[in-house]
Parts: C-alpha cells; sequence; structure tokens
C-alpha cells in the first residue's frame, strides 16, 4: 500500500483533536498527510453523529470525496462510526472506525495492509473502548486550525446525561485524562510557538468528578498557567448548572486567561429545563452573566440556545426570546432540537409531532438569530471599536495589505474574526491593531503604528 492520506474532518474541536492524533498515528508508520483528496491513497472521513443534519453531512462528504478518488481506500471515523459501528449500512467502506481508543487504528491499517497482500475485502469494523488510562496520551505533530492556535482536550464522555444529547452515548461516560500527559501535551504545543490554547471538553468544570465528586479544574488550570510562556489560554463550555464560581476571580487575577466564558444555557423555561435534566432557570442564569460581568468588565460570554424542544410554547419562547435580550450576550448559537434514539427525550413525542415542533423550532430560531445579530453588532461597537488588542493573525488576504486574524473575544471557527490592515503580517504573529470599526460580526482594524484612533 502507498502512503499518502487525505482527511476530511467533521464536527466539533474534539473531533479536530482526533483527527490530528489519527494523522500523528499515521506519520509514525510512515504515512504523508496530503492536502488534495485525489493524492491520497486512502481517504478518512472523521464524522459527527450528533444530530441528524450532522449524520448527512457526514455520509454526503463520504461519496463526494468517493466520487473524485474512486481507487483510494476509505476509512469512516469518528462518532458516527462509534455510534453505529454494526449497523452503518456504508458498504463502500473499506473500514469503519470508532473514536474511543484512537491507537485502536493501527489495527485498522493493519488488517488493510494484510488485506491487499492476501487479495481479501472484507469491510473492516473497529468500534473500540476506552484504553487504560495511562496510555491514553494524545500526541500531535500537525494542527489543522490556523497558526498559532490549538485545542487542547481534557476530558472525554460527559456525566450529565441531559435528556436531548447523544454525546454519552457516543463518547461515553465522563472520563478525564490524567493531568501529566494534559501538561505534558501543552508543553510540547507550547515548545511548538503556539500563541492561543484553547481547552476543550464537554464540560471543563467536571474535569476529574469521577474521581473523588470534586472538580479539580482550577487545580488543573492552574497548572497549566504555571508552565509559563507567553501563551494565553481560553475555556470553551462550561455547563452553566455547575459553573465554579471561583474561576471568576482566577480569571480576574490571571492575565493569559482571556476572559471569555462560554456557558450553554439551552433554553430558560423552567418546565423546559428540569425535563432537559438541568436545573437552572432564567433568574439563576442572568444572575450568573451579571455577576461576571460585575466582576470583568473585559468579559466575554457565548452562549447555546436550543428551540423545538418537546413540550415547548409560544409562551416559553417568548421567555427566552425577552431572556436573550436582557442577558445581551456578546456571541449567540442556535439550533433546533433533533429527536435522537437512546436518549431520554426520544419518546416524549412521535415522528409527526417532532416535525411540527421542527417547523416551530426553525421559526424560532430564525428571530432569536435576528436579534442576536443587532446585539452582536452593538456590543462590538461599544465595547471594541476605539481601543487597542492583540491581534493573531491567522490568515493572508493575497494581493492586498489585508490579514484576517482574532482577538480575545473571538474563539476559533465559531466567532468572528478580525481584518487587519498592514504590511508583512504572517499567520502566528501576534501584533497590536486599533479596532476602526464593525462590519457584520467581524471587526476592522489596522496595526498600531498606522492606527490614529
Amino acid at each position: 500500500m502507498s502512503k499518502n492520506v487525505y482527511l476530511e474532518n467533521l464536527g466539533c474541536a474534539k473531533n479536530q483533536v482526533d483527527a490530528e492524533v489519527m494523522l500523528k498515528i499515521l506519520k509514525d508508520r510512515g504515512w504523508t498527510h496530503v492536502q488534495e483528496v485525489g493524492k491520497a491513497d486512502l481517504v478518512i472521513v472523521n464524522t459527527c453523529g450528533f444530530i441528524e443534519p450532522a449524520r448527512e453531512e457526514s455520509v454526503n462528504t463520504f461519496f463526494s470525496l468517493k466520487d473524485l478518488n474512486p481507487h483510494a481506500k476509505f476509512i469512516m471515523s469518528g462518532c458516527l462510526s462509534q455510534r453505529y459501528a454494526h449497523n452503518l449500512d456504508l458498504p463502500e467502506a473499506d473500514a469503519i472506525f470508532g473514536n474511543r481508543d484512537l491507537s485502536a487504528l493501527n489495527k485498522v491499517i493493519d488488517e488493510m495492509e494484510a488485506e491487499e497482500k492476501t487479495g481479501d475485502d472484507h469491510q473492516i469494523v473497529v468500534a473500540p473502548e476506552y484504553p487504560d488510562p495511562d496510555d491514553d496520551a494524545y500526541k500531535r505533530d500537525e494542527i489543522l486550525n490556523f497558526t498559532g492556535s490549538a485545542f487542547l482536550k481534557i476530558s472525554e464522555g460527559c456525566n450529565h446525561w441531559c435528556s436531548y444529547c447523544a454525546i454519552p452515548v457516543i463518547r461515553g461516560s465522563l472520563r478525564s485524562c490524567a493531568k501529566f500527559q494534559i501538561l505534558d501535551e501543552a508543553k510540547r504545543l507550547i515548545a511548538h510557538g503556539i500563541k492561543e490554547i484553547n481547552i476543550i471538553a464537554q464540560d471543563l468544570a467536571a474535569y476529574g468528578t469521577e474521581w473523588d465528586e470534586k472538580s479539580h479544574f482550577l487545580e488543573l488550570l492552574s497548572d497549566l498557567y504555571a508552565l509559563g510562556g507567553d501563551v494565553k489560554y481560553r475555556l470553551l463550555y462550561i455547563h452553566p448548572d455547575a459553573f465554579p464560581v471561583e474561576l471568576i476571580d482566577f480569571v480576574k487575577t490571571h492575565e493569559r486567561v482571556f476572559p471569555y466564558f462560554d456557558i450553554p444555557v439551552q433554553h430558560v423555561a423552567k418546565h423546559l429545563l428540569r425535563s432537559m435534566g438541568r436545573t437552572g432557570d432564567s433568574a439563576t442564569y442572568l444572575s450568573l452573566v451579571n455577576k461576571i460581568r460585575a466582576s470583568l468588565p473585559t468579559a466575554v460570554i457565548r452562549t447555546t440556545i436550543m428551540l423545538g424542544y418537546p413540550g415547548e410554547t409560544e409562551e416559553d419562547f417568548e421567555e427566552v426570546l425577552h431572556f436573550v435580550k436582557q442577558a445581551r450576550f456578546d456571541w449567540l448559537g442556535c439550533f433546533v432540537y433533533s429527536r435522537e434514539e437512546d436518549t431520554k427525550a426520544y419518546d416524549l413525542v412521535d415522528e409527526k409531532t417532532q416535525k411540527e415542533n421542527e417547523k416551530a423550532g426553525a421559526r424560532r430560531k430564525a428571530a432569536i438569530e435576528a436579534e442576536q445579530e443587532k446585539i452582536t453588532s452593538e456590543r462590538l461597537e461599544e465595547r471594541f471599536v476605539g481601543n487597542v488588542y492583540d491581534v493573531l493573525i491567522e490568515e493572508k488576504i493575497e494581493g492586498e495589505d489585508l490579514s484576517i486574524g482574532r482577538i480575545y473575544s473571538q474563539a476559533p471557527d465559531v466567532d468572528g474574526a478580525t481584518v487587519v490592515m498592514g504590511r508583512n503580517l504572517l499567520p502566528g504573529m501576534v501584533v497590536k491593531a486599533g479596532i476602526r470599526g464593525v462590519n457584520g460580526v467581524d471587526l476592522d482594524a489596522v496595526v498600531l503604528e498606522d492606527y490614529n484612533g
């Protein structure tokens, strides 16, 4: 078998880390990562299986790539493969590979190479369970996002078991990575010049709670901070019902931790939250937002809202819309409830009612997004225009004295960007730039020496 691999990654940042680990495993076996699918001998589609639209995208992407390179070997990996390993009707895939133990990719490749020698041709299916924690390092050589930024995954799975969520079904119960592994990986990232580490998990605050029912996240964050260097940290996803209030003071007193809080509330109608398995309400969540902002005026807060959950009424929608107007989040993601097998909420509605809920959810989603677009634009104008910030440059616009980057308030992939005017700006550089204006959800800036306020 030749040794060129193309990898198409779909889904969340956690999936991206998995993809980077798989590329490292293959590199250690002599494989070369290529950027064009047509040059590949092996194509890996790292799928998302969280909700139906993501599954459809995964399958459509698989066939699109198959059409472009029908002679390559294909591995369908990731969440979709883990969830439906033995029920995925996809004979066109040479292998189906789950994601709980990425080192098992070696077994898949061994079998594929053996098949090539013998001429055998059967589909390989490997849906591994978790390995021993001490063996579960996730070393990476190649980072798939832009230069200077990387994701650092501190745990797998989740113990919250929200009624609508299939993550525990796919990735299993919470399994926190050993602290020494996380610190070792962070050291490698810093040594390779990473300027921004985005810490990820299903819930950061749950780190270590399966050990002794106590969160060990602040301890971990303190140890990461003590590694030094000029790296900055951003915290992505903290469950609002378990938000550690001590974190606010930690961020306030540790300048290399961005004042950025990703707190997905999902909804605020009390009866819906209880059905979801959550304990908050509108007043509780608004109080948390206000507490963060009172202590940290520079704080940026992102949330997620889900519409169309079983039992949602127009009054419930009006309540969440009112909450969004009150809270004035800097960033907000919105999605429509997906009825997922093996979740607690699956039997709350039948298929016909679900279709009706999806139509109502889509309409309500559009209304929330329209309101949030105005809020985000206003907050960008009020908070950032006229001020100077460090910008991590990610991409040069060819033929122009313009580059695309991000300031502390902009997480990779999910928030807006900062377009910077300036010469000789290269990906991975951090430059000081003055913010001149707002364009939709993006900021316009100019490097400091050219900035006139």
